[in-house]
C-alpha cells in the first residue's frame, strides 16, 4: 500500500490517501443482495440490513461478532501522538492495512478529519447531547431514519456503546482531560448513509461523558486510480477549451473580456481537488443466493443460531 499526503489550496494538511493494490475480498465487506446489504467479518455476520419499501431508511440487525480491526492504543502512544491527526492517521492506516479484518480492498482510499457531523452542531446543544444524538440506536435490531439526519450524520456502533462507569471509559476519560484521546475510525458506508464505527467505541462514550468534540478520523473509499487519470485528463481539456474560448473573445473584444486562466484556473483547482478527495459509493459484493439466501441468514442470526460461514 503506497500512502500519499493530501494538501488543500493553502497548503495545509488535509488527509492520507491509501493507494491499495491487493485485489481481493476484504475482511470486512459488504455484500448486497437488492434492497438488502449484509455486512460481514472474516465471514462471520456483524449487520444485516434491509432498505424499507419507501425508501426512508434502513431496518438493521446488529449481532455481537464485532471486533475492532485496529489493536489496543496505549495511553503512552495517545500522549505521544496527541493533537495531531495526521500522524494517528499514519498509524492507522498501517493498522488497518495490516489486519485481515480491515474494510481496505484494491483502490483509493482517504484517512481525513474532515467530516460532516460536527459542523452542524447548534451552539445551544452541548457535545454530549450532539453526540449522543448522532448514534443509532437499538441493540440488536432498530431502524436508521435518513429523514431525521439527511445528510450521512449519523453515527452506528457495530457494537453497544459501553456506559461512562465502563472501566475502559473512565480510562479515556481521562485521556480526554489530558487532551491525549486517540481518534475515533469511522468508515462511510454509502449503502447505509451513514458512518459505522470501526474502531473506538469506548472512546467515544468517553467524549460524550466529558462533553467534549471527540477527535474523528473518517476512511472513505475515493477516486480510483484508472478513472482518476481519466477525470484529471478531462478536466485539463475542459481548461484548456475554456483558456482557448476566452482569448478567441479578447480578440475581438479586447481587454474588456476577463483573463482566461483567472476564472477557468479556480474552477481546474476545484474539480481536480474533488476527483482527488471525494468519497465513492462503498463497495459491496454479490451475496451468493440472493435474496433468498439473505433471508435464510436473517432467520438464523435472529434465532440465535450459529452461522455458517461465506
Amino acid at each position: 500500500m503506497r500512502r500519499e499526503e493530501v494538501l488543500r489550496d493553502d497548503g495545509t494538511w488535509l488527509g492520507l490517501s491509501l493507494d491499495v493494490r491487493r485485489p481481493r475480498r476484504p475482511g470486512l465487506c459488504v455484500f448486497g443482495a437488492g434492497q438488502r446489504l449484509l455486512v460481514s467479518q472474516d465471514s462471520h455476520p456483524v449487520l444485516l440490513a434491509e432498505v424499507d419499501e419507501h425508501l426512508a431508511g434502513v431496518d438493521f440487525w446488529r449481532t455481537d461478532d464485532y471486533r475492532s480491526c485496529l489493536p489496543p492504543l496505549r495511553a503512552d502512544a495517545g500522549r505521544a501522538l496527541a493533537g495531531s491527526p495526521r500522524r494517528w492517521a499514519h498509524r492507522f492506516a498501517h493498522h488497518l492495512a495490516e489486519s485481515p479484518d480491515s474494510p481496505l480492498h484494491e483502490g483509493r482510499w482517504l484517512l481525513t478529519p474532515e467530516s460532516p457531523l460536527p459542523r452542524w452542531r447548534p451552539d445551544a446543544t452541548s457535545h454530549a447531547e450532539y453526540w449522543s444524538s448522532m448514534l443509532v440506536e437499538g441493540h440488536p435490531g432498530g431502524y436508521i431514519d435518513w429523514f431525521v439526519h439527511s445528510v450521512s450524520w449519523e453515527v452506528f456502533p457495530l457494537r453497544p456503546v459501553p456506559g461512562p462507569d465502563d472501566s475502559r471509559v473512565k480510562a479515556y476519560r481521562k485521556q480526554v482531560r489530558e487532551g491525549s484521546l486517540p481518534p475515533v475510525l469511522l468508515w462511510w458506508v454509502s449503502g447505509l448513509d451513514c458512518h459505522l464505527i470501526l474502531d473506538g467505541h469506548a472512546r467515544l462514550a468517553a467524549a460524550i461523558a466529558e462533553s467534549v468534540e471527540p477527535p474523528v478520523l473518517r476512511l472513505d473509499r475515493i477516486t480510483p486510480r484508472d478513472d482518476l487519470a481519466a477525470g484529471v485528463h478531462a478536466a485539463v481539456d475542459s481548461y484548456e477549451r475554456e483558456l482557448a474560448r476566452f482569448a478567441a473573445l479578447r480578440a475581438v473584444h479586447g481587454p474588456t473580456v476577463p483573463d482566461g486562466a483567472a476564472t477557468a484556473g479556480p474552477r481546474l483547482a476545484r474539480s481536480l481537488h474533488d476527483l482527488a478527495t471525494k468519497a465513492r459509493p462503498t463497495w459491496s459484493w454479490p451475496l451468493p443466493g440472493g435474496e433468498p439466501e439473505w433471508r435464510r441468514i436473517e432467520r438464523e442470526v435472529t434465532a440465535g443460531r450459529a452461522w455458517p460461514r461465506l
